[in-house]
């Protein structure tokens, strides 16, 4: 597959992840989720500058759970908070059955996340 950002051709995989991570720039994430049907908004926006800075840091995306409690903890939430913020993530995504993680993980320009176990 391929994505077109500011006439240039991006090279994308069957579930559109890029296949070059050098391609990212912060024009394609609107790009992809137009290709998704959705609209960024500032809730994608700041994850998306999250997972970028996470991923330098750790050489690796954070889990569902490292990142309710990173976005949670930076914000004096209760872990009440943290099940509301991954239901919000759900939300955003309009996705019962997706990945919010992988989700992200793609619009950020970030390697597909392995299933568990792997």
């Amino acid at each position: 597959m391929a994505l077109e950002v500011n006439g240039k051709i991006i090279e994308t995989d069957e579930e559109g992840f890029l296949v070059n991570l050098d391609d990212w720039n912060e024009d394609v994430p609107a790009a992809m989720a137009a290709l998704d049907g959705f609209e960024l908004k500032d809730d994608h926006e700041g994850l998306i500058d999250f997972f970028r800075e996470y991923f330098e840091e750790h050489q690796t995306h954070p889990t569902m759970h490292q990142l309710c409690k990173e976005i949670g903890g930076c914000i004096g939430e209760t872990h009440q908070n943290h099940k509301a913020l991954g239901k919000h993530l759900y939300k955003i995504f309009n996705c019962a059955q997706c990945d919010p993680v992988a989700e992200l993980c793609k619009l950020s320009g970030l390697p597909k996340p392995l299933p568990d176990g792997q």
